[in-house]
């Protein structure tokens, strides 16, 4: 059951932490410094994790994963959050699990939640397809990348 959906993703290889507890599998987040329920998008978001601190080399320490924020009244959560040094909102990420379609909803959603957040940019994934926005909030749209920049501090 739990082999189905712990399928290679298209990010490079991982290691990770699992255990069983009250028949449910359990991932550990190094971020959230706990143990969680492994879902198909928790396997997404736990890739995105390693991708964000060891490939491109973010600072886990400016990382929040899985916050409430408040959209026109209504309580969301967003995925994952790089924050800058200054405490400004450098990426926000959305994960799906991977039998999801990545769609248009699915930028309106990070779009709608970047309302909110400001971000300078965008990651939207579902494990097998990744795709990356830079914000123009001069013209009021967002510029596809081929990558995210690295750290750079």
């Amino acid at each position: 059951m739990f082999l189905c959906f712990m399928q290679k993703l298209n990010f490079p290889e991982y290691s990770f932490r699992f255990k069983n507890s009250e028949n449910k599998r359990l991932i550990f987040d190094s971020i959230r410094k706990k143990f969680v329920i492994l879902t198909p998008e928790e396997w997404v978001r736990q890739h995105v994790l390693q991708f964000l601190t060891k490939d491109k080399k973010y600072a886990p320490a400016l990382l929040n994963v899985e916050k409430q924020l408040l959209l026109h009244g209504t309580k969301k959560r967003y995925d994952v959050v790089v924050f800058n040094p200054n405490g400004s909102i450098f990426l926000i990420v959305e994960c799906k699990a991977p039998n999801i379609k990545i769609t248009q909803d699915t930028f309106d959603q990070i779009a709608r939640y970047n309302l909110v957040t400001q971000a300078e940019y965008l990651m939207v994934t579902n494990g097998w397809e990744h795709f990356y926005c830079q914000m123009d909030y001069e013209n009021e749209r967002y510029v596809f990348l081929r990558e995210l920049p690295p750290n750079n501090s």
